[in-house]
């Protein structure tokens, strides 16, 4: 994963799926490590507060479902630009795809936690701080198998946040990607709470799904969606993610 300082772009984080976190100040030119110190090393997100540049949120355990993955152990938190980090929760979650933070409220943050690869568990989902990280709320509890993948919120009105779920189980013999339980919730009360949109979408079951939204015009939504071979591939939503065309 990459952030980038919305103030000055020179600077970013850069999340290694097995080797920890990197911060430029020179548009890349050179990286120093800013993560060595923790207790995990593989990363699957990093986001910088955009009303609080030096707030940094880190997720670790990396998104893929390699067999060869790494976990992580939960969710983290730098006030002072990565120089120092403390622990926040969810240390079950073992792998993190998405973290977003609300543009005008610093202590509301939301998680998408994919849960446990190669095994069911309960911590997988999504979550919500209102508080800094102080506490966490489970706000979408699809089932022990289904996690959540992506997350974006609505730049023309945060309190509307869209959610990629994706259910999958990893075992020696191979990936068992996607299921019914995968989908695109939406949510319009700061994520408290979700239903899933469907109209336009694939019939049957799908897999891992990734989202974008327009900032130059907010009703324009985008997902690209694993399926069968008559359904997979692009889709957009003219409407908020209320109706869709492929």
């Amino acid at each position: 994963d990459l952030a980038v300082d919305p103030e000055v772009p020179s600077r970013w984080f850069v999340a290694a799926a097995s080797g920890g976190v990197w911060r430029t100040t020179n548009n890349g030119t050179t990286f120093e490590p800013v993560f060595d110190e923790q207790s995990s090393y593989s990363i699957g997100c990093v986001a910088i507060d955009p009303s609080n540049r030096h707030t940094i949120w880190v997720g670790t355990g990396e998104s893929w479902t390699r067999n060869s993955v790494s976990i992580g152990d939960g969710v983290y938190k730098s006030m002072d630009g990565g120089l120092t980090w403390e622990l926040k929760g969810l240390e079950g979650s073992e792998h993190i795809g998405k973290i977003v933070v609300h543009p005008r409220d610093p202590n509301t943050v939301w998680v998408a936690a994919l849960g446990a690869l190669w095994r069911p568990n309960a911590e997988r989902g999504i979550y919500k701080t209102s508080d800094g990280g102080a506490t966490w709320r489970h706000v979408l509890d699809i089932d022990e198998n289904t996690g959540v993948t992506d997350l974006e919120f609505d730049p023309s009105d945060p309190d509307v946040v869209y959610a990629a779920a994706y259910q999958r189980r990893r075992h020696v013999w191979g990936l068992m990607s996607g299921g019914e339980r995968s989908g695109i919730y939406k949510s319009t009360d700061r994520g408290n709470t979700w239903r899933e949109v469907t109209t336009g979408l694939p019939k049957g079951d799908m897999g891992k799904i990734g989202l974008a939204v327009t900032a130059a015009d907010p009703d324009l939504v985008y997902a690209t969606i694993e399926a069968d071979s008559d359904e997979r591939g692009f889709y957009r939503s003219m409407d908020k993610a209320e109706r869709r065309s492929e």
